[in-house]
C-alpha cells in the first residue's frame, strides 16, 4: 500500500475526515490524528465491515512545551467543543506530558519526548505507528515502518524502550477477536 491509498482509505471514515479537516482550528502545535482509527478503518474496508467497527476512540497527539495540566485541560475542552457534533470519543493528549504520568499508569518508565512523532514511534506494533494531518497542498502522513503491516493485517512487536509483552498480548488478543483475519506475531 502506498501513501495515497493509505490516506484515501483512512479518510473514508467520516470521523477521521472531520478530525483532520478541523484539526487546524484547534491551533495546536505538531497535531496529528494517530493510530487505531486509521489502521482499523483500513482493516474494516479490507474486510467489508462498517467503517467505524471496533474503533474504541480517535487519538489526537500534539506537542506543546507547556506541560501543565491546566494547559492540556484547556486544549481538551477546546477539542470537545470543536467536535461536540461527533458521537465518537476523541482523545487529545499532549505528548510533551506523557513522561509525567506514563510510569504510574503502565508501570514502566517513559523518557521525555521532543515531538508528537516520537509518541507514534512508541506504539506497540508497526501497524499502529501511523499519523495523518493536514498540510500544505494535502495530507501529510507519518509512518516510520510504512503501510505493509496494515495492508497485510499483520501485528508484530515494536521493540521500543517501553515495550511491554503483556500489553502487546492484551491488545493483539483484543484486535484478533474483532478482526480474526489478523496475523499476530508473538513477541
Amino acid at each position: 500500500m502506498d501513501e495515497s491509498r493509505f490516506i484515501a482509505l483512512a479518510l473514508r471514515n467520516p470521523v477521521n475526515r472531520a478530525i483532520v479537516e478541523r484539526l487546524p482550528a484547534l491551533d495546536l502545535p505538531d497535531a496529528w490524528l494517530v493510530s487505531g482509527s486509521l489502521f482499523q478503518t483500513i482493516w474494516n474496508v479490507q474486510t467489508g465491515r462498517d467503517l467505524a467497527y471496533g474503533i474504541k476512540d480517535y487519538d489526537v497527539f500534539y506537542f506543546d512545551a507547556d506541560t501543565s495540566w491546566e494547559a492540556e485541560d484547556a486544549a481538551i475542552r477546546r477539542c470537545a467543543e470543536l467536535f461536540s457534533d461527533i458521537s465518537a470519543e476523541i482523545e487529545l493528549r499532549n505528548q510533551a506530558r506523557v513522561h509525567l504520568w506514563y510510569g504510574e499508569k503502565f508501570g514502566t518508565p517513559y523518557p521525555p519526548l521532543t515531538g508528537s512523532t516520537m509518541g507514534i514511534d512508541r506504539f506497540l506494533a508497526p501497524a499502529c505507528m501511523v499519523g495523518i494531518r493536514p498540510g500544505r497542498g494535502g495530507m501529510t502522513t507519518y509512518a516510520p515502518h510504512g503501510f505493509d503491516d496494515i495492508e497485510t493485517m499483520t501485528i508484530r512487536p515494536n521493540r521500543m524502550p517501553n515495550f511491554s509483552a503483556e500489553r502487546y498480548a492484551e491488545k493483539a488478543a483484543r484486535w484478533k477477536a474483532r478482526w480474526p483475519e489478523l496475523t499476530v506475531i508473538e513477541p
